[in-house]
């Protein structure tokens, strides 16, 4: 037993060592909860699954139309981020990050589902909306497109109401006149349920097109979706995306030295079954010579 004892005492080494690294990983949420400035404490982006967003909602196109959220919601599944237009640089990485994911499927805005950008600062303009919408347009290289793009902007009610519908949480610095703020996207059935949605700046070409596979029939991710789609978080205190590992590293730890365990005595169970059936025929023999 003294060589499963060392085993035992290396895999638990193993499990501490790396427990000790995803602590220290940038981004990791356990490790920066304690230091986060006050200002960022509020801050974070979790969609409820099967959450309803409220389609009455009021907002202006990019022309400066009243539109209402169901306008976009007839019968094809919506892809929904949140972002605002003269941030300098994290929601221009979530919009190039929508255009080049939605490039490399063969569905199109307009006549396969409808992509929709809401600015989560009121004070910003229809005029700002439609300049995001020129560069958006000129990146997805597919003009026909056009009626599938939706970027708007709102008052503070209707904006408050829809990030709360999305458990999408900012926070506004009047120092720099910026927001903290998380980011991702989401996947809504035609009827405003949230189907999936994706953390980051980068969105999977086949994940995305799943998405919008379930979202058209209606379908909403399971538990295990919602566990891997954990994994991803933005640290708005480094302004980093990365892996918060630290609970999945730990229970794959724990299962990880409960399998070497369980191996190492079922080994040695029939290292010992067969050395004691190898010796009783040795026995008998002996028994046999002896008379």
């Amino acid at each position: 037993m003294k060589k499963v004892r060392n085993i035992i005492r290396i895999a638990a080494l193993l499990l501490a060592t790396c427990t000790l690294h995803a602590q220290t990983i940038p981004g990791n949420v356990g490790s920066t909860a304690a230091t986060m400035p006050a200002a960022l404490q509020n801050v974070g982006f979790e969609p409820p699954l099967n959450g309803q967003m409220s389609l009455d909602l009021a907002f202006r196109d990019e022309t400066g139309r009243n539109v209402q959220l169901r306008e976009y919601f007839v019968q094809k599944p919506v892809i929904l981020a949140f972002v605002y237009y003269g941030c300098p640089m994290l929601c221009d990485q979530v919009e190039q990050g929508v255009v080049g994911v939605l490039r490399m499927l063969s569905f199109n805005p307009g006549r396969d589902y409808e992509v929709v950008f809401v600015s989560f600062d009121s004070r910003e303009t229809p005029q700002m909306a439609a300049e995001k919408k020129k560069k958006a347009l000129a990146r997805f290289r597919r003009p026909e497109t056009d009626s599938g793009w939706h970027f708007l902007t709102g008052s503070q009610e209707s904006i408050d109401a829809a990030t709360k519908a999305a458990n999408f949480r900012f926070s506004f610095d009047a120092k720099s006149s910026l927001f903290a703020h998380a980011s991702g996207v989401m996947v809504l059935t035609s009827d405003g349920r949230i189907s999936r949605y994706f953390y980051g700046v980068e969105y999977p070409g086949r994940d995305m097109r799943l998405g919008l596979v379930d979202a058209s029939a209606g379908r909403i991710g399971t538990p295990i979706d919602h566990v891997l789609l954990y994994c991803y978080h933005y640290d708005p205190s480094s302004a980093r995306y990365s892996a918060s590992i630290l609970k999945i590293i730990r229970l794959g730890g724990v299962l990880t030295i409960l399998f070497i365990v369980g191996g190492i005595l079922i080994f040695r169970r029939r290292e010992t079954v067969a050395a004691a059936n190898l010796h009783r025929p040795l026995r008998g023999c002996a028994e046999r010579g002896a008379r």
